[in-house]
């Protein structure tokens, strides 16, 4: 069996996980990751938990980090086209032969009756990988909660990170922000300062009080620490307030507004991280200039983006980059969700921002799809006429030949949506 078929054979049974794993704790995973792994490596661990915004501010961290000439390792979450993208060292996935090695070490130290879950599993994976690679550091993005998440098995590390608290998953980790933000707070330990966006004084007061009972350093980051100067060649320029600095002018190559709040987060980590004498203004500005992450409004095309917004923040936050994208001609929107979202308000934002002279809804290959049924009967009562497609390579091309030169296609939704997208393209 060679090295392809061997990879192809461990990803199907991860994929496979869901079916037979059992309910375990986070003791069972800490447990198992020594076991597994042994000792804690010498990589310093970077653990990033909160609603929306995780997946940037890792980018950001890792982008600028490398540029300062560290080996950095990543494990995000979820991934477009392949599961290798979870599992980094700089820009580089692990390779196959890699990911079948650790795929088979963490298959042989895990028992019948505690089998860890689909995330869990990937994560032993990914600690097992930066142990045998040891990157200088390690960035951990939580899954979903952060208390109780597989991440936060960790023994030790030296930053925790918190980005911004909406609304998501709510059936698991609670039904107002004040009690998602406790699960997130469970991230923070003793001995390891803390950096976290400002959602709102009932949430901060949450992150600070958590703060002050475990005597760390906590940094806020608000609205107040960055100003937005202009738009250049599609990226924004804006200027970024500084703990040592004052005022440093950076630029993300994106035309997403709410990239300002992500960069500007990740700026203040690594001032915490690495202190005035280890990172200079140059530093931020060279590794943000170098800094992509995919699916987050981006260009797969001369005036076809995709964004990865998939909840209610994410889709409002969407909605504003789109209000402010300069485009004078048509916009058009391809528009696909999972069933377990709160498509219903999702919708009822697009439709009243007015900014998409028609909508396609489309059905994804995952299980987790919404019912066309559903979507079709909540754009009707907003008033919003929908064309729905069964597959998303007829919407796609549907839309690609309507869309005329000076039009704006954009597709968003669900990341499940863009990873399809991608493979298409």
């Amino acid at each position: 069996m060679n090295k392809s078929n061997i990879y192809t054979e461990a990803e199907n049974y991860i994929l496979d996980i869901p079916k037979f794993a059992g309910k375990h704790t986070l003791e069972d995973t800490a447990k198992l990751l020594k076991k597994i792994s042994g000792e804690p490596g010498r990589s310093k661990i970077i653990h990033v938990a909160g609603t929306n915004g995780k997946g940037s501010v890792c980018t950001y961290l890792r982008s600028v980090l490398t540029a300062m000439g560290y080996r950095v390792g990543i494990f995000t979450s979820p991934h477009l086209v392949t599961m290798r993208e979870r599992i980094c060292i700089g820009e580089e996935m692990i390779s196959e032969a890699d990911f079948v090695g650790a795929y088979k070490k963490v298959l042989a130290g895990i028992e019948a009756d505690n089998h860890p879950s689909f995330f869990e599993f990937l994560f032993l994976m990914a600690m097992v990988y930066f142990k045998e690679k040891e990157p200088d550091y390690v960035i951990l993005e939580t899954g979903m909660g952060g208390r109780l998440d597989a991440t936060n098995a960790i023994p030790q590390k030296e930053i925790s990170v918190i980005t911004r608290i909406g609304l998501d998953h709510t059936e698991y980790l609670g039904e107002t922000l004040e009690e998602i933000a406790m699960e997130k707070a469970g991230i923070m330990k003793e001995r390891t300062p803390v950096v976290y966006w400002q959602t709102g004084d009932n949430v901060s007061q949450i992150f600070a009080k958590k703060a002050c009972e475990l005597q760390i350093s906590a940094y806020p980051v608000s609205k107040e620490d960055y100003t937005f100067l202009n738009f250049n060649n599609k990226n924004i320029d804006f200027s970024y307030r500084s703990i040592y600095y004052d005022n440093i002018r950076l630029c993300v190559n994106t035309i997403a507004r709410y990239q300002m709040e992500n960069a500007s987060l990740a700026m203040r980590v690594l001032e915490v991280l690495l202190g005035k004498d280890n990172i200079t203004p140059s530093d931020m500005q060279k590794g943000l200039q170098k800094a992509f992450w995919a699916g987050r409004m981006e260009e797969i095309r001369p005036e076809v983006f995709v964004d990865g917004a998939h909840n209610g923040d994410g889709i409002r936050a969407f909605l504003e980059t789109v209000s402010q994208d300069g485009c004078v001609n048509n916009r058009h929107l391809l528009f696909g969700v999972v069933q377990d979202k709160d498509f219903h308000h999702m919708i009822e934002e697009i439709a009243d921002s007015g900014l998409f002279t028609d909508i396609a809804v489309v059905k994804l290959k995952s299980a987790r799809t919404a019912d066309m049924k559903q979507l079709r009967d909540t754009f009707s009562k907003t008033g919003q006429d929908i064309v729905c497609y069964e597959t998303v390579k007829a919407a796609f091309e549907a839309m690609i030949s309507k869309k005329q030169e000076g039009e704006r296609l954009y597709i968003a939704g669900s990341l499940y949506l863009v990873g399809e997208i991608k493979e298409l393209v």
